[in-house]
């Protein structure tokens, strides 16, 4: 006879206890999704950009280091480092391309296409921002590393959509954004320009939901830079009188017509450049891009040869120094560094435009302070590098801020919001917005 025994049931205590283990292991998910997961990444994005400003600096005081009393061996590094770039670029880190700011602006704003975010972003854009544009500053290219920095920093967050079981549109536009906003106060250490970026150049619009995502990635990356490289002012303190009389109002204005018109003219040629460059040229560029390269490095070099170095790496030198007036520069310094720049990007390597641009800026201080030898120069370049910013990206808020924040130049607000202003306002009637128009033409899907 068979004896027929019970199943073992499960006690209430034993159902209770597998109960309590699956609500602590889901809180604990959510919590990690919720907090854990974009303060991690954020932190990330801050050591991340104080590397990559080390790195850059290290990059370009070797290339310095190169051509120590051998200029003409520029002739050889810079064409052979901006072949190098560009044969990388194009032929596995498509996408990293240029400052990488457009490329955010496309992901927020085209239409949507399922391939973009893969496309412009992801670990291997990653690699290539930074490795690539390294070797632009070890052919002591003009270019920046903040716009880079940006790009990375989006590029980091929106890595972190993986982890989240239904990330859509929405939760990817928080990511970029905070990653956008994180990059930038990382770059330079202006947690306030971070968050007025992302709002006013990239986002162009202000969502509360991505309002606390933003201010937590900056706060998280700002705190890696803090604790890594100091709470320091990117050009240090700026030394100006506590009040201006109404006569500084005429160097506002001179300022704001210069920056306007020469920043409108950088993007024209940045966003024409089918009109002004050579038809040959243009042909090498599209079918022999090695070749095209190489000219974009010889000119690179002779322009850096022919100023006496002036033009090289993205400017932040020569900027600090005349502001801290240990070495005034040429009074052609902004026209050729103006050119240089052009023509840097026109490579279409990975590489920035906010340092360059405020180098420029400071260069054209030079030439207001010809007509208004009274005012003090600190002022002026402080009023040209908001300008000149101001005037190629055409936000006026973010431009002043930036420099407010570098500077320490409190006492600068209001002469900077109005030069900002003006020349975001005179450039505007010539070109539209840089980046926005950049990602249009490289990015958007073709009508």
């Amino acid at each position: 006879m068979t004896l027929l025994t019970a199943e073992p049931t499960s006690s209430p205590g034993s159902s209770r206890k597998r109960a309590w283990r699956r609500l602590v292991k889901s809180r604990s998910r959510r919590l990690f999704l919720q907090y854990g997961l974009p303060w991690g990444a954020a932190l990330l994005v801050g050591l991340v950009a104080v590397l990559y400003a080390q790195w850059s600096n290290d990059a370009y005081n070797v290339f310095i280091g190169w051509i120590a009393g051998r200029a003409w061996l520029a002739f050889l590094i810079t064409p052979a480092f901006t072949v190098l770039a560009v044969f990388l670029t194009r032929r596995w880190f498509s996408g990293s391309e240029g400052s990488g700011i457009p490329q955010v602006i496309a992901a927020l704003h085209a239409p949507r296409d399922e391939t973009l975010i893969h496309r412009l972003f992801g670990l291997r854009v990653i690699v290539g921002k930074l490795v690539v544009s390294l070797l632009g500053f070890l052919g002591g290219m003009t270019i920046g590393r903040e716009g880079p920095t940006v790009h990375i920093g989006a590029a980091i967050m929106a890595e972190t959509r993986r982890f989240y079981p239904h990330a859509g549109p929405k939760l990817e536009r928080q990511l970029l954004l905070a990653g956008a906003a994180a990059g930038l106060s990382g770059a330079f250490n202006t947690p306030l320009a971070g968050i007025i970026f992302a709002i006013e150049e990239i986002a162009r619009d202000f969502e509360s939901r991505t309002n606390g995502t933003m201010i937590t990635a900056v706060v998280f990356s700002g705190l890696t830079s803090l604790a890594l490289a100091g709470n320091y002012l990117y050009f240090g303190q700026i030394n100006v009188p506590q009040n201006f009389d109404i006569g500084f109002v005429f160097p506002v204005i001179l300022t704001a017509i210069l920056c306007g018109l020469l920043g409108a003219a950088f993007n024209w040629a940045l966003l024409h450049w089918e009109v002004w460059m050579p038809k040959p040229l243009q042909a090498w560029r599209a079918h022999k891009p090695l070749a095209y390269a190489l000219i974009i490095g010889l000119a690179i070099a002779a322009l850096g040869v022919a100023t006496g170095g002036e033009t090289w790496g993205s400017g932040y030198d020569q900027a600090r120094h005349l502001l801290e007036g240990t070495a005034p520069l040429s009074q052609g310094y902004a026209i050729t560094k103006w050119a240089a720049m052009v023509i840097s990007y026109m490579a279409g390597i990975p590489g920035g435009l906010f340092s360059p641009s405020l180098s420029i800026g400071a260069g054209l201080a030079q030439w207001v302070h010809i007509a208004f030898a009274w005012a003090p120069m600190p002022a002026l370049i402080a009023l040209c590098m908001t300008g000149y910013l101001a005037a190629v990206t055409q936000s006026p808020i973010t431009s002043f801020v930036i420099v407010m924040e570098m500077t320490n130049g409190t006492g600068m607000v209001i002469p900077m919001m109005a030069t900002a202003l003006l020349a975001a306002r005179l450039s505007g009637l010539f070109t539209p917005p840089l980046y926005e128009a950049l990602a249009q033409k490289n990015y958007y899907p073709k009508s």
